[in-house]
């Protein structure tokens, strides 16, 4: 068990408000920690020395003298890895302290639930990590990404990712990759990007709907994620609001995500072009190089006209799903992230159709719909986050 002095945990806040910040004075950084002027500027000239932070320039005036301003130096030798995954594609990078990328994002294809996935996952992270050439003592951590029942305090996917040899998840990683590992699930966090970068920056209460092959959800309640009592709140694309008897991947039917996922919305296209209609959809799946759920949200961007009637039915689907949410909630904003983001606008006419027609006019009136700007990048940015979060900076 590591033992933390106040003074290490201070040094871990203010390098983790400027993470989160970019750019911070020195009364900004006091105000966020809740420390004194006197303490905060003294351990900043120590991060200074330390080479960990940088002075930027003055702030913009505000009437008054400028004050000066600071950030994390992108050339201090400490490295953070990324890992984002979904049910069939496994995304990394590695970032620097800055933010900035120092290994551009590399693709495996895996199966989350191939029985040695999660050996195939620490191969591969091993292996980009070599390619670079980075120390792994220069390395922070590596923070993952992924669906599932993730339990953060243990260290368990309960729905998949299951070790070979029965150990537990977390450990079997730190072990095979001699890092720190953190985990967590894929749209809480997607939640936390949206509201530590995104579009949700500085709101209370934020529903983050992560859209990819399943239908995920994140919730911001008083400007903190809502993990529930036991950590699995957000299981949105579980809702019973399908009239199909697919079954879905939980087990049961009914589920919002047997109408609504990027998978669904490919095996619809499949078959409408097998029945006959005609769409730039019937080139683009024979290029093997790209999964047919990214050619689709291509064929949506290009406004191929069964692509975005497809993407219109889940997407009323949504909407429905989210009227149900805004009763509960009242959320003062609604954010489309995740991979499915990439369809932009085209989402919005069929959800805030369902919405109107499901929805109290008076509640749905004070919540808005608001596109992500950090689409497929988002889980990426907080599974970096998740290191910085859990780093002391020794």
């Amino acid at each position: 068990m590591t033992v933390t002095t106040k003074g290490q945990q201070l040094r871990a806040d203010i390098i983790k408000q400027l993470y989160y910040r970019k750019a911070l004075s020195l009364t900004e950084i006091s105000k966020r920690t809740k420390k004194s002027l006197p303490l905060i500027t003294a351990t900043v000239n120590m991060l200074i020395k330390e080479q960990y932070i940088i002075e930027q320039g003055l702030a913009p005036s505000t009437g008054g003298r400028r004050a000066q301003t600071f950030l994390l130096n992108p050339k201090k030798e400490k490295y953070v890895v990324a890992v984002a995954m979904d049910q069939l594609t496994t995304r990394m990078v590695i970032y620097n302290l800055a933010q900035e990328i120092v290994m551009p994002v590399k693709n495996l294809d895996l199966d989350i639930q191939d029985q040695e996935a999660v050996a195939k996952l620490s191969r591969f992270i091993n292996r980009q990590i070599e390619a670079t050439g980075l120390a792994k003592n220069h390395i922070l951590g590596v923070g993952i990404g992924m669906p599932g029942f993730v339990n953060i305090t243990e260290g368990i996917n309960y729905s998949c990712l299951k070790p070979a040899d029965g150990s537990n998840l977390r450990q079997y990683l730190a072990q095979a990759l001699g890092l720190p590992v953190h985990i967590d699930n894929d749209s809480s966090l997607i939640a936390l990007a949206e509201l530590n970068f995104g579009v949700a920056r500085d709101k209370k209460d934020v529903l983050v709907v992560n859209i990819g092959w399943g239908t995920g959800l994140g919730m911001i309640v008083n400007g903190s994620l809502y993990r529930g009592s036991s950590g699995y709140a957000g299981e949105f694309s579980h809702i019973p609001l399908s009239k199909t008897s697919n079954l879905c991947s939980c087990g049961k039917v009914g589920c919002l995500e047997v109408d609504t996922s990027l998978l669904v919305m490919v095996a619809n296209a499949e078959k409408a072009l097998a029945d006959g209609s005609v769409s730039i959809m019937s080139e683009l799946f024979k290029d093997e190089q790209k999964h047919k759920a990214d050619h689709f949200l291509d064929a949506v961007v290009k406004r191929d006209p069964l692509a975005i009637a497809i993407l219109s039915d889940a997407a009323f689907q949504i909407g429905k799903g989210l009227a149900t949410l805004i009763h509960i909630m009242n959320p003062e904003s609604i954010v489309l992230s995740g991979r499915g983001a990439k369809a932009g606008k085209m989402l919005l006419p069929a959800i805030e159709q369902a919405i109107n027609e499901f929805c109290i006019p008076r509640i749905a009136e004070k919540t808005t719909i608001v596109l992500s700007k950090l689409i497929e990048d988002a889980e990426l940015m907080a599974s970096a986050s998740l290191v910085i979060a859990h780093s002391l900076f020794n």
